[in-house]
């Protein structure tokens, strides 16, 4: 029997089957032998073989191939990584300049490995409703980096509904990875969008303007206009998994862009002469957040580098 996995709670999994069946599944234990190096062998947005028993649960015996994925280094396990989802149409990467502030080494990280995993990605700023003038220009400025990179950019206010109408027909008919922080807001807009998911929300902790886990583990959500939305626990840091030094350039596009004039083809932009990606960087071309963020991720070679909160 096949299905889609669309929801996963650590031992479990809830299959829907293509007749609409939905079956807790658990994997049958050879997966973990088959060297896939993940704290989670099954992801949501998974399409499955299972094998059903009597008491009325299945065995996960194979997995189809994956389109794409959205992975991350383990926090536990520096060996290891943690997929967040497969075979998704695009990700709103949930952001908020403060309450709590989602770091722009963070967001570049998260769109680094959405380019090296092919999922396109649109930056949802949230809670517009409550920013100072000064914070309203810092979201201006970044709004203005991102787009002129080429990234898809909304202003929302999950409490209002403000960008709702913006949101709404981006998420039709297709599979939809809602991630960020903790904290953002990933809960209330999907309350916004899904009412009756009635979803739990927590208040900003005030000692650390960061937020609290609400969401425990990914599940799939059913629009009733066709398409699905993936809620995912909110993430602290991103750690970049597997990812050669040499091919880092490539998942930045602004340094992609100008690291096709430098001197030496395996320049890595850090010090070499005719280096095409300093000079635009020194030209003000490319943003120091951004080349920072590259450095950040060029050091992840060490291995400890992906335990900072980033």
């Amino acid at each position: 029997m096949k299905g889609l996995v669309i929801k996963n709670t650590g031992s479990w999994y809830s299959v829907k089957t293509d007749e609409g069946k939905v079956i807790e599944s658990k994997i049958k234990g050879n997966f973990r032998l088959k060297g896939i190096r993940s704290t989670n062998p099954v992801a949501v947005g998974d399409l499955v073989e299972i094998i059903t028993n009597q008491e009325g649960t299945a065995f996960i015996t194979k997995i189809e191939d994956r389109r794409n994925y959205i992975i991350r280094k383990s926090q536990n396990l520096s060996k290891q990584s943690h997929i967040i989802a497969a075979n998704v149409d695009q990700a709103f990467l949930i952001v908020t300049v403060n309450y709590p502030q989602t770091s722009t080494t963070f967001i570049d990280r998260f769109l680094a490995s959405a380019e090296a995993y092919r999922v396109p990605v649109i930056l949802v700023f949230n809670k517009m409703d409550i920013l100072s003038e000064e914070e309203k220009h810092y979201q201006q400025m970044m709004l203005k980096l991102y787009s002129t990179i080429g990234y898809e950019c909304v202003e929302t206010s999950a409490v209002n509904g403000d960008g709702m109408d913006v949101l709404r027909p981006m998420l039709k008919g297709k599979i939809t990875l809602l991630s960020g922080n903790s904290g953002v807001g990933k809960s209330t807009l999907i309350n916004r969008i899904l009412p009756e998911a009635n979803l739990r929300t927590s208040e900003i902790s005030d000692a650390h303007n960061t937020g609290m886990h609400t969401t425990t583990f990914s599940e799939m959500l059913e629009l009733p206009e066709g398409g699905y939305i993936i809620d995912t626990p909110g993430i602290k840091g991103f750690g970049t998994f597997d990812m050669a030094p040499e091919e880092l350039t490539s998942y930045f596009r602004d340094i992609f862009h100008y690291s096709k004039n430098c001197k030496f083809s395996n320049c890595k932009h850090t010090h070499e002469p005719g280096c095409a990606v300093l000079k635009a960087l020194e030209d003000h071309y490319i943003a120091a957040s951004r080349y920072q963020s590259y450095l950040s991720m060029l050091s992840d070679q060490d291995e400890n580098k992906y335990r900072e909160a980033f």
